[in-house]
């Protein structure tokens, strides 16, 4: 890939040479012919590369430049699959032999091809209808290659911001899919994950067959339902209804619970609309969150919708969002945006998740702040997940359209 995009850009350097024009790297870098090679090679190699593509993805758009939030869409949607040989060869390591006998159906062609693992439809002579999680052979040993390969070609854009330190971050997002590698453990978080739910309304998970479930392969009950994007055909009473069901169990993940599944793709949600249920999928995420974490944004949400200017300040400390270094100036204006966000949470009644508004403001602020020189400190997992959390699901309630108290919502918990 490296000696493809270099000889475009030569070849395309030498061009503007001989017309005059004297070239800049970035440029030429960004190419859309550049662009769909390495999203063409990424998509190929699929593991961590497909994963941090899928976690850069959920940029709405205004931030990144085009040609490279084409091709973090790209690696959200496009997995290379596995072909039956390959699938067959995986799957008799992993089970015992004559393991075909026991099936009565099993379609090798994928439901679901994803950065990890690709997911097939079977059913069991049993009678068990089951969805059946196959990881791709060698994807726990690509990780740390991959994940260095990916943080190579985000500072080769020049996206990020002077003295910014990507390596803990790219650090900490190896540790987590080595994690996600591990589907014994997302076995006992799905299992987990249950047990929590088992009497939450409105909400429909998995059920793990463990007989048929190792390290690199997950079997759980086949659910029903359609994607989630096609709910935003429904009335604006079951929009806002489906919307609120998220956020209330995004809270309740946080603030009753302290266990949070982290990863709100659009692809791990589902809507069965004739038992009226969103189906909870993919728990590769899940863990435990760091109780002072919690307790930080309960601090933080109370004093923000009492409109607490040094009760949200002291929230930020706590989370390690403004620090003994951040400038007085990028402190005030962090303030600034909390307290915009916090005063349209203030004003009771519904707010409309599909007014771009606010959150154009915040960044168009969020811009102000990186081009002044302001640099985020290096900041606890558990806090990055959960703001990828709580922005995914903001996301989901804006494609919803949805309209609803928030401060309602947030006062149940905080």
């Amino acid at each position: 890939m490296t000696a493809g995009v270099a000889g475009n850009m030569a070849v395309n350097g030498i061009a503007q040479l001989g017309q005059g024009q004297r070239p800049a790297f970035r440029d030429l870098l960004l190419t859309p012919g550049n662009m769909r090679r390495v999203a063409d090679q990424l998509a190929q190699m699929r593991g961590a590369a497909m994963k941090v593509g899928q976690l850069m993805s959920m940029d709405t758009g205004d931030v990144l430049p085009p040609e490279l939030a084409e091709i973090m869409a790209r690696l959200r949607d496009d997995a290379h699959f596995m072909p039956p040989a390959q699938l067959k060869k995986v799957l008799n390591a992993a089970w015992p032999a004559g393991w075909l006998s026991q099936f009565a159906k099993f379609d090798v062609r994928p439901i679901a091809a994803a950065s990890i693992g690709q997911v097939h439809r079977a059913q069991l002579k049993d009678g068990r209808d089951l969805a059946i999680k196959v990881q791709y052979p060698g994807v726990a040993q690509s990780i740390d290659s991959d994940v260095a390969n990916v943080g190579a070609l985000i500072r080769m854009t020049g996206l990020l911001p002077k003295g910014f330190e990507l390596g803990p971050y790219l650090e900490e997002g190896r540790k987590q899919l080595h994690e996600e590698t591990d589907y014994r453990r997302e076995a006992a978080q799905l299992i987990r994950f249950r047990e929590v739910l088992a009497d939450w309304p409105g909400v429909r998970l998995p059920e793990v067959a463990e007989d048929w479930s190792t390290d690199s392969v997950l079997a759980m009950t086949y659910l029903k339902g359609a994607p989630f994007e096609e709910a935003a055909g429904l009335s604006q009473g079951m929009r806002n209804t489906l919307a609120a069901r998220l956020i209330d169990l995004t809270l309740a993940e946080m603030f009753r619970f302290g266990f949070m599944q982290t990863d709100p793709n659009f692809a791990n949600y589902m809507y069965d609309a004739a038992d009226d249920v969103i189906v909870l999928l993919d728990f590769g995420a899940a863990r435990d969150l760091d109780a002072d974490v919690v307790d930080a944004y309960r601090r933080l949400l109370r004093a923000g919708l009492d409109d607490d200017a040094e009760g949200m300040q002291a929230g930020l400390v706590a989370l390690g969002v403004i620090g003994s270094e951040t400038a007085e100036h990028h402190r005030a204006k962090i303030l600034q945006m909390m307290g915009t966000v916090f005063a349209v949470m203030r004003q009771g009644g519904a707010y409309d998740f599909a007014d771009p508004g606010l959150s154009r403001q915040m960044q168009v602020d969020g811009m102000a702040l990186a081009e002044d020189g302001f640099v985020p400190p290096p900041l606890p997992i558990d806090v990055l997940l959960i703001q990828r959390k709580l922005g995914g699901v903001f996301l989901m309630a804006a494609r919803l359209g949805a309209k609803l108290n928030v401060r309602e919502m947030l006062e149940r918990y905080v």
